[in-house]
């Protein structure tokens, strides 16, 4: 027998190569994410610890959870901030062929009493508002989970290897609108309520519901109705606070055309 011959075939690469679409999927699986499974590594044993969190985004898309110092998760993220985050729901069928992604990351504490601290309080409780029976208990704390690289499954067939940037927006893009962000929700939840039942049932074509919008971000809004939940991308980022309120009417005009 040869050399070449009996040389080992070379392996196929699996991995497709990362476009806008696989990215676009990726982050609209973490936006999207009421919960997803924590793993991280178990204090004394160093066994991987699997645990379901309940899950907010920050303006960036980096994800955040709130999770009390009592629990197992949270003493093992303490020993060791290494830890991976499984996104994506399964549907009817086959669970494996429904897209999910999994985030390698480090998990960075955030400190009470800092702009850090209040936004992502304001911002987990709108997409979790019964939380707010313990937020503010003193072993509860908030850990945003600071994304290295991911894996995106994205059903049979399409893998793909992500990077930090490919999820995460540069946080010179959010800094405008982290100034206003809150404000801005308000005053559509108060004054433009009929607007965001529009952008969710219309748009978003999700089901009948009492709809308010939950969060802004530069790239899209997220609605919430109870346990349900609907997210709009917009079709070019937002930059400047200037840019929102031409975006919202236009998307309430394209709302209306498409329901006539």
């Amino acid at each position: 027998m040869t050399e070449e011959a009996g040389a080992e075939a070379p392996k196929k690469d699996v991995l497709r190569t990362t476009d806008d679409d696989a990215r676009r999927l990726a982050q609209d699986l973490v936006r999207r994410a009421r919960y997803g499974s924590l793993a991280a590594l178990e204090p004394g044993t160093g066994h991987p610890l699997a645990s379901r969190v309940a899950l907010a985004t920050d303006l960036n898309g980096t994800p955040v959870i709130l999770t009390s110092t009592l629990s197992g998760h949270t003493s093992a993220i303490l020993a060791d901030a290494r830890c991976s985050l499984l996104c994506g729901e399964p549907g009817k069928g086959d669970p494996l062929a429904h897209p999910r992604v999994t985030l390698f990351a480090h998990a960075d504490r955030i400190t009470r009493g800092t702009p850090d601290h209040d936004r992502l309080r304001r911002r987990y409780l709108a997409r979790h508002p019964k939380a707010e029976l313990y937020v503010d208990f003193g072993d509860f704390a908030f850990f945003r989970l600071e994304i290295e690289r991911a894996s995106l499954n994205g059903g049979f067939g399409k893998a793909y290897e992500l990077k930090e940037e490919d999820l995460v927006l540069d946080p010179s893009i959010c800094a405008a609108l982290a100034e206003w962000e809150a404000g801005a929700v308000e005053h559509m939840n108060d004054d433009h309520h009929d607007a965001v039942k529009l952008y969710a049932e219309v748009l978003c074509k999700a089901p009948a519901g009492d709809w308010r919008l939950a969060t802004l971000d530069p790239l899209g809004m997220d609605m919430t109705a109870g346990d349900l939940g609907a997210r709009l991308w917009f079709d070019t980022p937002l930059i400047r606070p200037d840019q929102l309120r031409q975006v919202l009417v236009d998307l309430v005009k394209k709302a209306r055309a498409a329901n006539n």
